[in-house]
């Protein structure tokens, strides 16, 4: 198991801090000279881990202003906690030291959006493969809609907050993960893992912290 080179905290400040520049578009492009590359040719210490949606628009080290080696990346539809990615970020944990792992929702996902469609009365049809990933954000969105509509269990997609379902998916995607991996969960009770859960706005470029687990604050 290697060890942390950071706390959770120190992690969290730095790609908060690259967020904001990123946003007032004063980014600073850092670790990316010819001299960066020599330097991790032969090895690798990043310090946070992102697990994100495939989305072309959330991209993990732009929206932080990271460089190479800055971050340990994994993103597929809708930022799903398959086994997949579990393994990732086990991997991250346990031989890369890393001390933070930063889950990111965004706005206007279209995987979250084709999850809500499969939950109505009359969903489009959709390749098996698809369907079983969207499988794993469906449960965001029954709890979304339950808690509001009792009279049927079929989603009126106009009739439901997108971004509300996100949300609800970020905090079981994390859940997920402490759930399935010893690894993660002991890391966090043992104060050297933070996870932070994020939600992306599109349009400001801000990348709001939703819920945190561990030693740190957001």
């Amino acid at each position: 198991m290697t060890a942390p080179r950071m706390t959770p905290q120190e992690a969290w400040d730095i790609l908060a801090e690259g967020n904001r520049r990123f946003m007032a578009g004063t980014l600073d492009h850092p670790q990316q000279s010819a001299e960066r590359r020599s330097e991790l040719s032969s090895s690798q210490a990043p310090n946070a881990a992102f697990l994100g949606c495939s989305d072309s628009r959330v991209a993990a080290e732009i929206l932080f202003d990271c460089g190479l080696g800055d971050l340990f990346v994994f993103r597929n539809i809708g930022q799903i906690s398959n086994s997949n990615a579990t393994a990732t970020m086990e991997f991250a944990v346990a031989e890369l030291g890393i001390a933070v792992i930063v889950v990111l929702a965004h706005g206007s996902c279209g995987a979250v959006a084709a999850a809500i469609n499969q939950s109505s009365a009359e969903p489009s049809e959709v390749t098996p493969a698809i369907r079983r990933e969207l499988e794993e954000i469906q449960p965001a969105v029954q709890q979304e809609w339950l808690s509001e509509h009792r009279d049927t269990p079929y989603v009126d997609p106009n009739a439901i907050d997108a971004d509300a379902v996100g949300r609800r998916h970020l905090a079981n995607t994390i859940n997920s993960l402490m759930r399935s991996s010893r690894v993660i969960s002991d890391a966090v009770a043992s104060q050297r893992l933070g996870i932070v859960g994020c939600q992306y706005q599109l349009t400001e470029g801000r990348v709001v912290p939703i819920v945190a687990v561990g030693k740190l604050s957001v």
